[in-house]
């Protein structure tokens, strides 16, 4: 599905070269795609992709891109260039690594983009935040999810006041939770789950004892509207989190099952503390209402998610393992 129209539209009349990092991440995937569809025939000559390693991208049988070093990035000619960059290791490699490595990756990461963003000519910079970033200092949050929040926050920090010294845009989102083409890691989130429960002919299962609250937004509109942001020449730095029409798993597993013609299953709720992840739905609204970006609905997201799963998901891509970013 396509960016918003009339953001695609000055995306094609603007000067820009656009530069992508973290580009095998499911946002990079999506994004490149969305990008495709609004460049046409400019895509290859207007759109860099860079990652932790050379490597190729397939978005589709048909549709490959080069991906280059990260470390090369400081290397472009310089010439005005919004940059969106979703590169970083990821919670789950938080689990695994030590935390004085996975500082250290990460902030490496940080510092790669911003010594490179004023010699190629960045004027504006997108940054994938993470909603992990509100619970740094939430006991309650796991030791994994306080290490990759603060690192998050420090990222939205950097960028922010890179964009403020100069003059320049930036839109920082902390993203909750998305849905749309190119999920991956398809069984840890619960709605490509519950997607593959209904394809596989149910029951969709719910496995929490507890209340599970989440809202979710659609890729395309996301980014339509980090775009939109980078495209403004007032825009300054924006700061914003994702919202998305609040649901109860057990609600969102019925709506999907209710489509598919299949049960639902889940064991008895018990009255532990809620987990809650939510955005600020009322200020996203705002800036959506703002750039005249309209809201994908819940059910047109759970069908356009449905659609990639069932034709492009197999076994061997059910987790990217080189992905750099959600």
């Amino acid at each position: 599905m396509p960016l918003t129209a009339h953001v695609a539209a000055a995306l094609r009349r603007s000067p820009y070269r656009i530069v992508v990092t973290g580009a095998r991440g499911w946002i990079g995937r999506a994004t490149l795609d969305l990008l495709h569809d609004a460049l046409g025939d400019t895509f290859a000559e207007r759109v860099l992709c860079f990652g932790s390693r050379l490597a190729e991208i397939d978005l589709s049988p048909l549709r490959t891109i080069d991906q280059r070093p990260l470390r090369e990035l400081g290397a472009l000619p310089c010439q005005p260039t919004l940059v969106l960059h979703f590169a970083f290791l990821t919670k789950d490699r938080a689990e695994v690594m030590s935390e004085s490595a996975y500082r250290a990756a990460n902030r490496a990461i940080r510092q790669h983009v911003l010594d490179a963003l004023d010699p190629i000519g960045a004027e504006a910079v997108f940054v994938a935040s993470s909603g992990a970033a509100q619970y740094v200092d939430d006991d309650a949050a796991s030791p994994p999810m306080r290490l990759y929040g603060m690192l998050k926050r420090e990222d939205e920090d950097a960028f922010a006041a890179w964009a403020e010294a100069r003059g320049h845009r930036a839109a920082i989102a902390r993203i909750f939770n998305l849905s749309g083409p190119h999920i991956n890691k398809v069984r840890s989130y619960a709605l490509s789950a519950f997607l593959l429960d209904a394809l596989a002919g149910g029951p969709v299962t719910v496995h929490a004892r507890h209340h599970v609250r989440r809202g979710y937004v659609a890729i395309r509109e996301l980014m339509s509207l980090g775009i939109a942001l980078l495209l403004d020449p007032q825009g300054g730095v924006t700061r914003f989190s994702s919202g998305g029409e609040h649901i109860e798993l057990g609600a969102l597993a019925a709506t999907i099952a209710a489509a598919a013609g299949c049960a639902v299953d889940r064991p008895a709720v018990g009255h532990d503390r809620a987990d809650v992840y939510l955005g600020d739905d009322r200020r996203y609204r705002h800036l959506l209402d703002h750039h005249a970006i309209e809201r994908v609905s819940l059910n047109d997201q759970i069908a356009e998610t449905m659609a990639f799963l069932k034709n492009r998901v197999t076994p061997c891509c059910v987790q990217d393992p080189h992905a750099e970013d959600p």
